[in-house]
């Protein structure tokens, strides 16, 4: 039986390209002259850790990396605002989760999408995927554009197409 799985991914490469070259291109920057920011990606936690003096600072790197990864073609909407909170002195410190696997309300809300669609097919969520299966192709394609022209609140992939 032909099945396909919806899951959001990012690339850690990639995503390491583009914080890479925001650095740079901050650190290039004349009103970031003098500056004393910061920007970190952990990977083994999917946190970008920014440290910075002001809140006009810390917008323009937030910028400056939501233009990156666009321009490395990955969807900012994989990135979670955390809150700013006041580090040592005079500096904000500000997290940004990455997130990643579809999570269950996403989970919910395509599965629940697929059923209403009246597609012979069935979907079922596997830990942090959704699993569709059919018994033609074209159902499972059919399912694709319908989750591609729908938003959920995070990129989402379709991968392991089987025969």
């Amino acid at each position: 039986m032909p099945t396909f799985d919806i899951v959001s991914k990012i690339d850690g490469q990639t995503l390491d390209n583009a914080i890479n070259t925001a650095k740079k291109e901050i650190l290039n920057r004349y009103d970031f002259n003098d500056s004393k920011s910061t920007i970190d990606l952990d990977k083994k936690t999917n946190l970008i850790t920014i440290v910075t003096e002001n809140d006009m600072r810390l917008k323009a790197i937030q910028d400056s990396i939501i233009s990156r990864m666009v321009k490395q073609h990955l969807d900012p909407k994989a990135l979670d605002d955390g809150k700013e909170q006041y580090a040592s002195g005079n500096m904000i410190r500000k997290e940004i989760k990455i997130k990643e696997g579809v999570d269950k309300e996403a989970a919910k809300k395509i599965v629940k999408k697929i059923k209403d669609s009246g597609l012979k097919v069935q979907a079922s969520i596997m830990d942090d995927q959704v699993r569709v299966q059919g018994k033609k192709i074209d159902d499972l394609q059919a399912v694709i554009a319908l989750c591609r022209s729908e938003d959920f609140g995070q990129p989402l992939q379709y991968i392991n197409m089987r025969d």
